[in-house]
């Protein structure tokens, strides 16, 4: 630390602060502990001002992330006071303040959790493509992003047997400002459609099991915090930064993010910023992959006691997702048939359809459906978060949102090889209502080229098809694929109050959250005939049989069995009540025992419609030719509603061991719940009443771990332990003896997962940094199968 004096003739405190290699830091808070207190935040040059200082004696706190705080007792006489400090680097962030996972923050070095943290400097060396994938930057966090920015997997420690790939978030907390993203989740509606990192994040927050048992909503496997930037500079200030690249084979990839921020005068501040994208995507398509973006706010009021933040929100984006790619020889895989594992896609064109609602077919609405759009998420949102100390070592804390979203899906679902011999390929056009039997013929919907015309009735004897012209399909196959029309919309409002108490050797903190959602979801599925091939083609599809009329299987786009394949119509209200208290006790001035309790309530109430195929001679149009439109599934009028409670009680405690100034021993355990999402009644019970009320997983949690902050080398280390029961999985399946399409019956499981965490930076120069993750477990079902996991990042 290094320190230079001047006193003048004026009652103010002003300095520097700066970096070990003399660079100014802007952003850095400073505090002296006056009645009431004073605060400043440096500026571009690293300054700052502290006026009206009164006579005495105090400290001056000075801290920011990345670096190691610095608490200097300092002396002043009401003179003008000038103190300029040096920052050391604090590799791991370890004498850093947090919030996730502690009720006061804390310093993360005498915290009994496992909590890391990205500042802002370490956010500016990723280039992100999504949020999961930004996670890949967390140790003891395994991130499966394979499907782009969306569609993504998430999960800690092995907590993970109901994160399926439509349900990738199930046991964590997305945050933004320390409330959830999203208060639902559902099959294809999780909290990754809503968010986007860019400039506008300071730093990310990431808590792995523990203590999210007692601090979020229904989420004890871990907490994922995004925080917003804020300033108090003088001056308008703000930074742009604008990429470019390729992807794959030759695919362009723009982005310009921007931020701005400034004081406006009598304690108040703003910053404001977001990003827009261009993408064409990793792998090949026909259209662009991604585009968007959004546009965050916020405005501070800071007083004597504390703060008023009022802060918001617009995403306006579009996105897709890919599907798998084919592949042989499991032990060692290979692409087949003559796809690409890093640029092959295999996903629908783009084109225009128009297929008939099966909610209002008696109105004649319909949904345009284009593969390219993908996925369009739509978020506006609007918080209030204030902080106030009051008399008698009291506190309050109260942050609250509500938000409106909508997801549009228009996507390939499924890329399954369907060969020409296969009987699904003729009964998926209209559910077999009637079969086509005799001479199809596939064209080319661009061009109306016949492409094959085939014979497929030796397939009923066992034999393959036969080819009547010499062209043929590309590996005489068609996309085993869908029109995956989903939309869903969400009111939500959520809010946190805490009251925090100081007396003696405790910190009480104390409260309640609550959470509303009004949900509703709606998906169609057709069957849609295109080439099985890196760039599918999409077909036409004619049966033509000499002597006899033409029969459609499908639209001029390709499209078939119009709404047969998939319908759900459903709706929900969500209730989230939940109670806390925790007590954070200094037994010494070494030693810190955590403990916590929550006393959460969850209600769901909803519906999900019937459904029946329209039957009508003809199908919709009445034209018999037409067969693609003779299986639209429609609401009975009949609805299966439910109506369900969950109430349970999580606790935590935890100890936290200082060894020295840079080193700590902490050990925690946990006992938390997990309540049903919405996708167990929207997915499990179609077309049949909803009984039973779905169970409450139990989750129990261990950890063991050693943190250590020195100049130029820091670490932390954790062993761990969990056990989940009450696991209940429910699979996506094809019926090959009816070609129906269902979730399987839910089936419950026990797990237990054993494992350790490693981080660790080494910078033994300016400018070079190692960072080592190192992430083992080995997982337990109850049907005695072992899993091993390891993970090695540098």
């Amino acid at each position: 630390m290094g320190q230079t004096l001047l006193i003048n003739a004026q009652s103010s405190l002003n300095g520097t602060i700066t970096d070990s290699n003399n660079n100014p830091i802007s952003g850095a808070t400073v505090f002296l502990n006056t009645e009431p207190i004073l605060f400043s935040i440096t500026d571009t040059e690293g300054k700052y001002y502290l006026t009206n200082t009164p006579k005495g004696n105090y400290i001056l706190s000075i801290s920011y992330l990345g670096f190691k705080p610095i608490n200097d007792n300092v002396s002043l006489n009401g003179n003008n006071t000038e103190l300029s400090y040096n920052l050391e680097s604090d590799l791991l962030n370890l004498h850093t303040v947090v919030i996730t996972g502690n009720f006061t923050p804390t310093i993360q070095l005498e915290s009994s959790t496992s909590v890391s943290t990205l500042n802002t400097k370490d956010l500016k060396q990723i280039v992100p493509q999504g949020t999961a994938n930004l996670l890949q930057n967390i140790p003891g966090t395994f991130v499966d992003a394979s499907a782009g920015e969306v569609f993504t997997r998430v999960y800690t420690r092995g907590i993970s047997a109901a994160a399926e790939d439509d349900m990738g978030w199930y046991y964590v907390s997305l945050q933004e400002d320390d409330l959830p993203v999203s208060l639902v989740q559902h099959s294809y509606y999780g909290p990754d459609l809503f968010h986007r990192a860019d400039l506008m994040t300071a730093n990310v927050e990431a808590l792995r099991g523990g203590s999210a048992s007692i601090t979020a909503m229904n989420a004890p496997g871990g907490v994922y915090n995004f925080i917003s930037r804020q300033t108090n500079s003088k001056e308008l200030t703000g930074e742009a930064q604008l990429q470019t690249g390729i992807k794959g084979e030759g695919n362009p990839y723009y982005r310009a993010d921007a931020v701005l921020g400034s004081q406006l005068g009598n304690n108040w501040s703003f910053n404001a910023g977001g990003h827009y994208r261009h993408d064409e995507g990793a792998r090949n398509t026909d259209f662009t992959f991604s585009k968007g973006g959004q546009f965050k706010f916020n405005l501070t009021k800071v007083n004597s006691r504390g703060y008023f933040k009022l802060y918001g929100k617009y995403l306006n984006d579009y996105t897709n997702r890919y599907n798998g790619v084919a592949a042989t020889n499991w032990d060692n895989p290979e692409a087949a048939f003559g796809q690409d594992f890093n640029s092959s896609a295999l996903l629908m064109p783009s084109y225009n359809a128009s297929i008939p609602d099966g909610r209002y077919l008696e109105d004649g609405k319909t949904n345009s459906f284009n593969p390219s759009k993908g996925v369009h998420a739509k978020d506006l949102a609007i918080g209030l978060d204030l902080f106030q100390s009051l008399n008698n070592n009291w506190s309050i804390k109260n942050n609250m949102k509500f938000s409106t979203k909508n997801a549009n899906w228009q996507t390939s679902i499924s890329n399954a090889f369907v060969s020409l011999s296969d009987p699904t390929t003729y009964y998926l056009p209209s559910n077999g209502n009637p079969f086509p039997v005799g001479q199809i013929v596939f064209k080319n919907t661009q061009t109306g080229t016949e492409m094959a015309r085939i014979n497929n009735s030796p397939i009923f004897a066992g034999s393959p098809i036969n080819y009547l012209t010499e062209s043929t399909l590309p590996n005489d196959a068609v996309l085993g694929t869908s029109t995956w029309n989903k939309d869903n919309d969400a009111d939500e409002f959520m809010q946190q109050l805490t009251l925090l108490k100081t007396w003696d050797n405790h910190d009480f903190s104390f409260g309640f959250s609550t959470g509303i959602s009004n949900t509703s979801v709606f998906t169609q599925g057709s069957f849609a005939f295109s080439t099985y091939e890196n760039n599918p083609t999409m077909l036409e599809v004619t049966l033509e049989n000499p002597g006899e009329p033409v029969l459609y299987l499908s639209d001029e786009h390709g499209v078939s069995n119009y709404g047969g394949l998939f319908f759900t119509n459903s709706r929900a209200d969500v209730f989230q009540a939940a109670t806390f208290v925790n007590d954070v006790w200094a037994i010494s001035d070494n030693i810190q025992l955590d403990l916590g309790l929550r006393y959460e309530s969850i209600y769901h109430k909803g519906s999900n419609d019937r459904s029946t195929p329209f039957t009508q001679n003809g199908g919709l149009d009445g034209d018999e030719t037409t067969i693609y439109d003779n299986n639209i599934l429609q609401p009975t009028g009949d609805r299966d509603s439910f109506n369900f409670n969950y109430n349970y009680l999580s606790y935590s405690a935890g100890l936290n061991i200082k060894l020295t100034e840079d080193a700590s021993l902490f050990g925690r355990y946990s006992r938390g719940n997990k309540a049903p999402e919405l996708n167990y009644y929207f997915n499990n019970f179609a077309n049949v009443p909803i009984i039973n009320a779905g169970e409450v997983q139990k989750i129990k949690q261990a950890e063991l771990g050693l943190k250590s902050a020195l100049k130029d080398f820091s670490f932390t280390t954790t062993l761990f332990w969990s056990e989940l029961k009450n696991i209940g999985v429910s699979n996506f399946e094809f019926d090959d003896s009816t070609s129906s399409i269902f979730y399987t019956p839910i089936q419950f499981n026990n797990s237990q997962t054993f494992g350790l965490e490693w981080e660790t930076i080494y910078n033994p120069i300016q400018y070079l940094t190692f960072r080592l993750m190192v992430f083992y477990k080995t997982q337990r079902q109850e049907n005695g199968i072992f899993m091993t996991q390891q993970d090695l990042l540098i």
